[in-house]
């Protein structure tokens, strides 16, 4: 049987987010952002002790994955959750980690 046979788009889907959220940045911004409705970048790079061109790779990464989403108000630029795939990862973790 070929690997490509046995992988699921689920296990597919678990492990693209998995990637996104495996930076201790991109887990504190996702956190960040459950917890409050939206966030502008500026702000991000005024409690994380990184570069804006790293805290900018680290957002490109979580939106990449579709984790968040982005809204440019010059000159910032507003982060949040996307929330649909933000319930997908919720209910793709929760069964993968209960069966």
């Amino acid at each position: 049987m070929e690997p490509a046979e046995v992988i699921t788009e689920e296990q597919k889907s678990i492990a693209r987010f998995a990637k996104a959220m495996g930076h201790p940045i991109r887990m504190y911004v996702l956190e960040l952002l459950s917890k409050q409705i939206c966030c502008y970048s500026g702000d991000l790079t005024e409690v994380l002790p990184i570069a804006k061109s790293t805290l900018s790779q680290h957002l490109k990464e979580l939106k990449d994955a579709g984790l968040i989403q982005g809204e440019i108000e010059a000159p910032k630029i507003k982060y949040c959750l996307n929330q649909e795939n933000w319930k997908l990862v919720q209910d793709l973790f929760n069964g993968f980690l209960n069966t």
